[in-house]
């Protein structure tokens, strides 16, 4: 194609402008089930970490459980990272089929583990999998979702990882009880169970088409047409609709080819507000997860007399908070807009935390009203959270969407799953009550920062076209 050459297509238009419909759908249902299988597979790794102890065959170490869980960890990082690079240059759908079946298999192997090393290797494929759908599938949703809806799917689906928490702690429950399975049966069945829930995903897929949007850029605009025809086709016949015409279109250049060094110049020279942004987002709000969450069960235990075996009955309360929050608030990021209301969670979350924090430290709190104020805080900051997720996959061009989703989801990841930890576990140790508030009223400090952040540098994205909010990188040739 010469350079002054330049394809016109109305593919983002004829997307936009579909009603919600059965297609829409499977689309949630297919691809946000990832969310849910990593929460099942976080809480399943919690859940078992004392059968895993007990395990006649394994007979892991506490070092060796926690060994195992940063293994996931680094897999998910490294597997985001990776599949991630893959998803924006050989397309979604082979991707978030490569990725599933990545994590279908090793789940499934670890539930027949020998000894700790395969334990620990298939936790790290596990993690992979998950790691790797994130960036596929995040990229993937926003683009076969219209632009006026995106924002309330997009948040009601990274909130339903609290649905898997929820599911796994009461899987777990019924599976780790000696009563009912043989103690060596019961932790491998729970790993199995993620496998059996993969298969049935796996088949829901087959019904997706690729992004019409990844193979417009991609310089097959015929094929993105086509394809968008048949969506087209499947809308009107289960709606029994019929679509208005679109005049709206977009010039497309050649095919930009993606390089570290153009991913780089994107992200440093062309949008460093929205880097920042993303930044700031996904760190602060991995900080405050893990703060809380790493100290939950210790604070309900050392500091209220909470039984070890009742703090899943805490933990519950605690997931509810955290799914509503974005499933109730979601709708207000697609009408009030993005900026006001990122402000809003992110800052409303950071100034209940800090009154959660005092009220602790002046003993004003038992287990049940602590539980409580913290569902109240999650209410607001688990759709905080789901929002960085939203913001960092539509504020970058399409060609480098799913990496730049792995980049910032690796970011937050490491710090918030490595940094956090570690510094709320030497805080913990001290076994003080004014050490944790320091720790609570940090994480306040840092979501109230990152809400002024926003303010200064949101990006309003709400029922605006993905290629309107960060132009393809084939327009700027």
């Amino acid at each position: 194609m010469a350079p002054d050459q330049r394809t016109q297509t109305d593919v983002p238009a004829r997307l936009d402008r579909l009603p919600w419909s059965a297609f829409h759908r499977l689309v949630v249902v297919a691809l946000g089930i990832t969310w849910i299988l990593d929460g099942l597979e976080v809480t399943l790794a919690g859940s078992v970490a004392a059968a895993l102890q007990t395990s006649p065959r394994l007979h892991l170490t506490g070092e060796q459980v926690g060994l195992t869980g940063s293994a996931y960890l680094a897999g998910a990082v490294l597997g985001s990272l990776y599949f991630g690079h893959l998803t924006d240059r050989l397309g979604r759908k082979r991707l978030f089929n490569v990725t599933l079946g990545v994590y279908l298999v090793a789940t499934a192997l670890t539930a027949f583990s020998w000894d700790f090393y395969s334990f620990l290797l298939f936790r790290f494929f596990t993690g992979a999998g998950i790691g790797g759908e994130y960036s596929a599938i995040n990229s993937a949703i926003q683009e076969l979702i219209p632009a006026r809806l995106r924002g309330r799917i997009d948040l009601a689906i990274n909130g339903s990882f609290w649905v898997g928490a929820a599911g796994g702690a009461l899987l777990s429950v019924a599976l780790l009880d000696p009563h009912l399975l043989a103690p060596d049966l019961g932790w491998r069945m729970a790993f199995g169970s993620g496998a059996v829930l993969g298969l049935v995903i796996l088949y829901l897929r087959r019904f997706l088409p690729e992004s019409p949007r990844w193979l417009m850029i991609h310089g097959r605009p015929g094929e993105a047409a086509r394809v968008v025809s048949e969506i087209e086709a499947r809308v009107m016949a289960s709606e029994s609709v019929t679509l208005p015409p679109v005049s709206a279109s977009l010039a497309l250049g050649p095919s930009h080819k993606v390089t570290l060094v153009s991913v780089a110049r994107t992200l440093l020279r062309l949008y460093p507000g929205r880097t920042t942004l993303g930044l700031v987002l996904m760190a602060s709000q991995a900080f405050v997860y893990n703060a809380i969450f790493f100290t939950y069960a210790l604070v309900l235990t050392r500091f209220y007399g909470v039984a070890a075996d009742r703090v899943g009955l805490y933990i519950l309360p605690f997931a509810v908070g955290n799914f509503l929050g974005p499933l109730l608030l979601g709708p207000l990021f697609d009408s009030v807009g993005r900026k006001t209301m990122i402000f809003a969670t992110y800052g409303l979350s950071g100034l209940l935390l800090a009154v959660t924090a005092q009220l602790f430290y002046l003993g004003l709190l038992d287990a049940t009203t602590q539980t409580a104020m913290w569902s109240i805080v999650f209410f607001f900051a688990s759709a905080a959270a789901s929002a960085a997720y939203l913001t960092v996959g539509e504020s970058f061009p399409l060609e480098i969407r799913a990496l730049t989703i792995a980049l910032f989801y690796s970011f937050g990841t490491l710090l918030g799953g490595v940094g956090g930890p570690w510094l709320f576990g030497v805080l913990i140790a001290s076994e003080r009550p004014n050490d944790i508030v320091l720790g609570y009223m940090l994480g306040a400090a840092v979501m109230i920062v990152a809400a002024l952040v926003v303010l200064k540098l949101g990006v309003n994205a709400e029922r605006r076209p993905l290629e309107e909010v960060a132009p393809p990188l084939s327009q700027h040739h």
